[in-house]
């Protein structure tokens, strides 16, 4: 009895340390072109995740995180941006009429993903990561809507999160972004 008490216990740290040893880099996803990305390609990167959404009043966000992209793209930092249409309906369009409207209207050249789900039974599995202490390692954050934004250091470890209403440039994410 003793044996199998042990046996448990080890496997259940052990569990533990492997949930806790999972990083952002472990995953691929489709950009909103359609290719297929490995995310362990940006490894020494800062990454800034965002949901996103069209038809939502937190879509002029994407004007300063264009702003917060071209201000830091140069000194390892990304943003990503998943559009998703799990709020009221706010991003009905497909890829290609995503990507035209963040084109036309805000100028976005950071990465735009394929459109995902970030909650619910069919949620991302980039998102249960997100989302989930027993998959990150730190912390349970649902999205509690669009343009909830994530920050992941370079080693591709879950840091911190800012509310939707939370300015992508408010001075929680630039210092961040700067270490300090």
């Amino acid at each position: 009895m003793k044996k199998l008490f042990l046996i448990l216990f080890s496997n259940l740290i052990l569990f533990g340390m492997v949930a806790q040893n999972n990083s952002f880099h472990d995953f691929s996803a489709k950009t909103i072109d359609g290719e297929n990305i490995s995310f362990s390609q940006f490894a020494g990167k800062k990454i800034l995740v965002v949901n996103t959404a069209s038809k939502c009043g937190f879509t002029p966000q994407y004007e300063q995180l264009e702003k917060l992209y071209n201000s830091y793209k140069d000194k390892n930092f990304l943003i990503i941006g998943f559009p998703a249409n799990n709020f009221m309906s706010q991003e009905p369009g497909s890829n290609a009429d995503i990507k035209e409207f963040c084109k036309e209207n805000y100028g976005v050249s950071f990465l735009m993903m394929e459109k995902i789900s970030v909650k619910g039974n069919d949620i991302n599995p980039i998102y249960q990561w997100l989302t989930e202490k027993s998959k990150n390692g730190v912390m349970d954050a649902d999205v509690s809507w669009n343009f909830q934004k994530f920050m992941i250091d370079e080693n591709g470890k879950w840091v911190d999160f800012a509310a939707p209403r939370v300015s992508p440039t408010d001075e929680k994410i630039k210092n961040w972004i700067e270490g300090k």
